[in-house]
This record gives C-alpha cells, sequence and structure tokens, in this order.
C-alpha cells in the first residue's frame, strides 16, 4: 500500500525533474548555437570569444546533467526488477563520468582563461 503510493508519487516527479533537464539543454543549446554563430561571423580570430561561448554551454549541459542524474536516483528508490535497477545505474555513470569531465574542462578552461588575461 505504500510502496505504491511511493510508487504513485516518484513516477510524476521524475517525469517533471527530466523535463526541467530537457528545457535547461535546450536552452542552452539555443544559446550556444546563437552565441556561437554570431561569434564566428563577428570575431573570426576570436578564440577568447569561441572559448567563452563553449564554457557557457557547458554549465547549461552540466546543470542538466544534474537534473537527469537526480531523476534516476528518483527513479531508483522505486525500481522493483534488478534489470531495470541495473539499466538506471548504467545511464547514471555515463551521466556523473560526463558530468564530472565537463567540470573539469570548466575548471581547466577557467585557470587558462585567467593565466592569461
Amino acid at each position: 500500500m505504500l510502496r505504491d503510493l511511493l510508487i504513485q508519487l516518484t513516477e510524476p516527479i521524475v517525469s517533471i525533474i527530466d523535463i526541467f533537464a530537457l528545457i535547461i539543454i535546450a536552452i542552452g543549446t539555443v544559446d550556444a548555437f546563437i552565441n556561437g554563430t554570431r561569434v564566428m561571423f563577428s570575431h573570426p580570430e576570436g578564440h577568447h570569444a569561441v572559448r567563452h561561448v563553449w564554457m557557457r554551454y557547458s554549465r547549461w549541459l552540466v546543470a542538466g546533467l544534474t537534473f537527469q542524474l537526480a531523476a534516476d536516483i528518483l527513479e531508483t528508490s522505486v525500481t522493483p526488477a534488478w534489470d531495470d535497477i541495473g539499466r538506471i545505474a548504467a545511464i547514471a555513470v555515463v551521466r556523473t563520468f560526463l558530468n564530472f569531465f565537463l567540470e573539469r574542462d570548466q575548471r581547466d578552461i577557467g585557470e587558462l582563461q585567467r593565466t592569461s588575461d
């Protein structure tokens, strides 16, 4: 009884969090496309400006991946089958690695920008 209630509450919450992640990633992608196109045409030799666009985009992606990971964690709390848990865990590992490498790249590029300024 309580487990069924938990499942009924968790499923729409997971969907809502996934929608938030989708919106964040979509907004970031549109932002990167618009700003990247603008920078390419206005600063043909502007590597610093291009780097800024990609850094901004990576922040959007990290935010979206973080929301997706939160949804994965909630989903595993109500998943009864080991096959489903394994699938969700594999997705969570991939998202965690993507998040880790994006954050590392952000840190490295931030340090590079500080030393070059």
